[in-house]
């Protein structure tokens, strides 16, 4: 079985950054797309950004300038860099990956245990 492992998170100043990582927790033959999503206190889960394993990115139009969405494939990890943060920002943010564990595995989707971002004054 594999566990994403994120790390993070915490208590930020409007206008602050905070870096974002998610680390599939064992050795695995194929991640494609990655990606990132968030949870607000009585709101639905929404997408944040996603990367593919070529490294075209997409974001949601709430962030576009200001997150920035990586991945190192040798770590199989996924980052976002989140600058400039809002009191809007503030959700639990969740990874998501689209991992084939072995060549003998269709892929599935893992989550993260999600890390609380919270952007305060």
């Amino acid at each position: 079985q594999v566990q994403l492992v994120e790390s993070g998170g915490g208590l930020v100043q409007p206008g602050g950054s905070l870096r974002l990582s998610c680390t599939a927790s064992r050795s695995i033959f194929s991640i494609n797309v990655m990606g990132w999503y968030r949870q607000a206190p009585g709101k639905q889960r929404e997408l944040v950004a996603t990367i593919t394993s070529v490294g075209s990115t997409n974001y949601a139009d709430s962030v576009k300038g200001r997150f920035t969405i990586s991945r190192d494939n040798a770590r199989n990890t996924v980052y976002l860099q989140m600058n400039s943060l809002k009191p809007e920002d503030t959700a639990v943010y969740y990874c998501n990956v689209l991992i084939q564990v072995t060549r003998w595995d269709f892929p599935k989707d893992y989550w993260g245990q999600g890390t609380q971002v919270t952007v305060s004054s």
